[in-house]
């Protein structure tokens, strides 16, 4: 299996982090230790741009909802992007599509999440 590899963009009002890989039980210290760091100037609004996962069971679930949950009780938010269909199927399958705004591009997220900061200002 490739390694989990992960890249972030401050943009204006959004971080936008980019996954590759499989986000599973090995590598779920790391994407939590990566978040936290990615966070340290952070937006409200994240962005996951999730067009290099072809994989994600119960701990990447787990990572993204934690995340969705602490940006959220900060007064942001969380959308996913460009999700591949095993992970679509999980997100379906859970309920996630129904808390966490799901978009095709991730051009698409990071409108919507500015659109989103800007309504509750």
């Amino acid at each position: 299996m490739p390694p989990l590899t992960l890249a972030h963009q401050h943009l204006h009002g959004v971080t936008v982090i980019a996954v590759t890989g499989e986000m599973d039980a090995t590598n779920r210290a790391d994407l939590e230790t990566y978040l936290r760091e990615a966070q340290a100037a952070p937006a409200k609004r994240l962005v996951f741009d999730l067009s290099g996962v072809p994989f994600m069971d119960s701990s990447g679930l787990h990572v993204l909802l934690k995340c969705a949950t602490d940006c959220l009780k900060a007064g942001g938010a969380v959308h996913l992007a460009a999700v591949q269909p095993l992970p679509a199927r999980l997100f379906e399958i859970t309920g996630v599509v129904a808390h966490i705004p799901v978009h095709e591009r991730v051009e698409d997220a990071v409108t919507a999440a500015l659109d989103s900061s800007e309504r509750s200002i």
